[in-house]
Parts: C-alpha cells; sequence; structure tokens
C-alpha cells in the first residue's frame, strides 16, 4: 500500500463523513452538535461529532481534491 493509495482512502472516508445527515442519521442516535454542546466536547464521541460537522463544512474543498483525484487518475491510469 503506497503513500497515494493511503491518501485516497482519506479522501473517501472524508466523503462518506461529509455527506451524513443530521436529521435523518445523526440526531435519531445521539449524535447531533446539540447533544455535545454543553461541555462534553472533550470526549471521543465529542470529537467524532466535531471531526463529522468539520468535513460537513468542508465540502468546497472535498470537491475539488475529488476533483484532482479524478484528473490524476484518468491520466495515471
Amino acid at each position: 500500500m503506497g503513500l497515494w493509495t493511503l491518501l485516497e482512502g482519506f479522501l473517501l472516508l472524508a466523503n462518506a463523513l461529509a455527506i451524513l445527515n443530521e436529521d435523518r442519521f445523526l440526531a435519531p442516535r445521539g449524535w447531533s452538535f446539540a447533544d455535545v454542546s454543553g461541555g462534553r466536547t472533550k470526549s471521543l464521541k465529542g470529537q467524532l461529532i466535531g471531526l463529522i460537522y468539520a468535513t460537513q463544512y468542508l465540502r468546497f474543498p472535498l470537491i475539488v481534491l475529488n476533483a484532482i483525484t479524478i484528473v490524476v487518475k484518468l491520466v495515471s491510469g
């Protein structure tokens, strides 16, 4: 496994986190941002929820990174 494959894996993981819908998926399972905004952001669950919301706010850079990855894959084969 090379560095490029590892970076592609992280990009796929970021894409998966970016498309999670709070109302349909996160809130019914107790993973909404309102559940951890009471000061429990130091826990693992709070940090994971923060990571999910960070990837949702960074959708435009993810789109650019996906486009770059597609172009590199098309050129390199």
